[in-house]
């Protein structure tokens, strides 16, 4: 047997192959490793982490950081929850896999769960996947089946990213991601973000869905105004066409509320989950509202074999539990509030977008992928999705203090990327 080292307790390994597992490597080893093994689809990784307790992440060398990303806001209670993990180990020893053939008393739990907390009306329905892309694709099956033949149109919006498998692609608006893998399926359309004059123009008797989120995360934390979601929802009931909110990133309390479009008062007839709803286990989810939509895909016409498994069901059961208990939402509407107060009076600071822990920071020069860089050596894990923004999206339990620490680091990381940024304009 080998042993490769997760912390303070080693995992052990059966040695199959004449490869060695080593239990010991510096980051430098393990990424030579990693270049031989992996396909390079995500580019270099920036660090090898091995452990993580909280908002606390390590890496081989045993350097420590605060994870403002939450694995782009997937640890809704940051890294090895003990009530989530005890939770996954008990559902483990008990029933791991039985495909859906058959189901489980967590997937019926946290089906009743979701309807619950979505306020979904009478009929509604819950179709359980893996990860948000397939949440995606469901509802992309979802508008085709409402609109047959005759109404072939889905509506997506411009910066719009709804995953990478082809169905949730096609409603993705970067062309970077989509030109590699042309032609896309057919009939989706790209509208102007936030124009309600341009959906009004595009939403005939021919259009089956639009699809749009809320908050766009990838595009840089850009909302959806209040009143495009009202007209959104108006004027696709009035054509007969479905709406269908993705909250895969700014579901499961992201934003201070369960759900960002029901919380500004709009009940979809669809709604994509994934991202925090396992905890960091992964599992996606759509939810259709009311019988119309819930009928729409029948036995057979959609499926997956790991969707609704009983330990990803029972993840994310937990995970809905302390959400709960422990008033987690409330803790990111106060965190929200310092990270917005406490960002938005630096200097070279224009503007501090934040719905709860959903945050994009925007920075008066092209600096954000070296504020990353210098974050990273000062011991913070965060994003920059353009040039001129930050995103931030930490566990939901981040502490007060922990925000405050990245707060007063921010002047001399941005400091440190500005520097770098005229150096290379000098030479």
């Amino acid at each position: 047997m080998t042993e490769v080292s997760h912390g303070a307790q080693p995992l052990e390994l059966g040695n199959a192959n004449a490869t060695a597992v080593t239990g010991t490597g510096t980051s430098e080893q393990w990424l030579a490793r990693y270049s031989n093994s992996l396909m390079g689809v995500f580019g270099n990784p920036q660090r090898v982490l091995v452990r993580g307790a909280g908002a606390l992440v390590w890496d081989a060398d045993g350097k420590e950081y605060l994870d403002l990303l939450g694995g782009i806001a997937v640890n809704a209670l940051g890294h090895a929850h003990p009530f989530v993990t005890s939770v996954i180990a008990s559902q483990l020893s008990t029933l791991g896999h039985v495909s859906n053939f058959f189901t489980s008393p967590t997937q019926i739990a946290l089906a009743e769960k979701l309807l619950e907390l979505s306020q979904a009306p009478a009929g509604s329905k819950v179709f359980f996947a893996n990860s948000g892309t397939e949440a995606n694709e469901a509802a992309f099956k979802l508008a085709r089946v409402h609109g047959g033949k005759e109404r072939p149109t889905i509506l997506a919006l411009e910066g719009a990213f709804h995953g990478r498998t082809m169905g949730a692609l096609a409603m993705t608006a970067k062309q970077a991601y989509r030109e590699p893998f042309e032609p896309m399926p057919a009939g989706v359309r790209h509208l102007p973000f936030n124009d309600i004059e341009a959906l009004r123009e595009a939403l005939d008797d021919s259009v089956a869905a639009l699809v749009i989120e809320p908050i766009q995360g990838e595009a840089g934390v850009r909302p959806l105004s209040a009143e495009y979601l009202k007209a959104a929802r108006e004027l696709t009931r009035e054509h007969g066409a479905l709406l269908i909110l993705d909250e895969v990133q700014t579901g499961i309390g992201r934003t201070g509320d369960w759900f960002a479009g029901i919380a500004a008062g709009i009940i979809p007839d669809a709604m994509t989950l994934a991202k925090g709803l396992g905890g960091g286990f992964p599992i996606g989810a759509i939810i259709t509202f009311g019988e119309g939509p819930s009928t729409k895909l029948s036995a057979g016409q959609h499926g997956t074999t790991f969707g609704g498994n009983p330990v990803a069901t029972a993840a994310a059961l937990a995970t809905l539990h302390v959400l709960e208990s422990a008033n987690v939402l409330a803790n990111v509407r106060t965190v929200s509030d310092i990270f917005a107060q406490g960002l938005g009076k630096l200097d070279g600071v224009t503007e501090v977008r934040a719905f709860g822990l959903l945050i994009g920071v925007e920075l008066a020069e092209p600096v954000a992928a070296g504020v990353l860089a210098a974050a990273l050596e000062a011991g913070f894990i965060i994003n920059a999705p353009r040039p001129t923004t930050i995103r931030l999206a930490p566990p939901l339990n981040l502490t007060a203090e922990q925000a405050q620490s990245f707060i007063a680091a921010f002047p001399e990381l941005l400091a440190t990327a500005l520097a770098a940024h005229s150096s290379e304009g000098n030479s």
